[in-house]
């Protein structure tokens, strides 16, 4: 059936947090030696992982950490323990990392984003953004005029659900007006991203990489559903 609505994850699939040099330049490990490029790149992923776990920890900051993206509170908890077991020294450096995490003006769009985005709209097709995360990413696209392309967004923290329930998927599919199976989820995560097939909709898959080396990745997503 025709595709009437697209629904978008937001880290991974339109936009990313890459990594910046500049954001580890007083940071050392334990014997005080600065961070390596691994050592940097395995904190962003650590940052930014949407699902993995990728730390020890005690009962009430995996509470944190499970129920991160319903709270602002719980999502800063969680996060300021990861890097802390990640050997970020000082809390001081790990709030001003965590600052970077939640500033929508940090994210980097696709190289694709902002095109596809125009065109779905400009064609009568209803956007949507469908995110698990405890901030307001709407000034990430404000800023860019990228707002007048979305139709609604839907965000775990406001709504009190969070992907894979299908409920999430229900608010925002029946905020577009377009039945589930003319609706498409692209996102990068099978499984939370995924769970929008379990009422109805379709669903393709983009790979989360570095903004540079992905130029078209939600373009063939699109085309291969005939959504473009």
């Amino acid at each position: 059936m025709a595709i009437q609505a697209v629904m978008f994850d937001f880290s991974g699939t339109l936009f990313r947090l890459e990594h910046r040099r500049s954001w580890f330049t007083d940071l050392v490990d334990d014997d005080g030696t600065p961070l390596d490029a691994d050592e940097q790149a395995e904190l962003m992923r650590r940052m930014t992982a949407p699902v993995t776990l990728t730390v020890d920890l005690d009962e009430d900051h995996r509470d944190a950490w499970e129920r991160r993206d319903l709270d602002a509170k719980l999502h800063h908890k969680a996060y300021l323990e990861i890097l802390r077991q990640s050997g970020v020294p000082g809390t001081e450096q790990a709030e001003a990392l965590y600052r970077r995490l939640v500033d929508p003006a940090e994210w980097t769009p696709y190289p694709d984003t902002a095109d596809v985005l125009k065109e779905l709209a400009g064609s009568g097709t209803k956007v949507g953004v469908l995110s698990n995360i405890a901030f307001d990413i709407r000034p990430a696209f404000t800023a860019r005029g990228l707002d007048a392309y979305i139709d609604e967004f839907v965000l775990s923290y406001e709504v009190g659900q969070i992907k894979p329930d299908p409920a999430i998927f229900r608010i925002l599919v029946e905020r577009l007006g377009a039945p589930a199976e003319n609706t498409l989820m692209i996102g990068d995560h099978t499984d939370a991203d995924g769970g929008a097939r379990d009422i109805g909709c379709e669903f393709a898959l983009v790979e989360p990489l570095p903004t540079v080396e992905r130029p078209g990745g939600l373009r063939a997503a699109l085309r291969e559903h005939g959504a473009l």
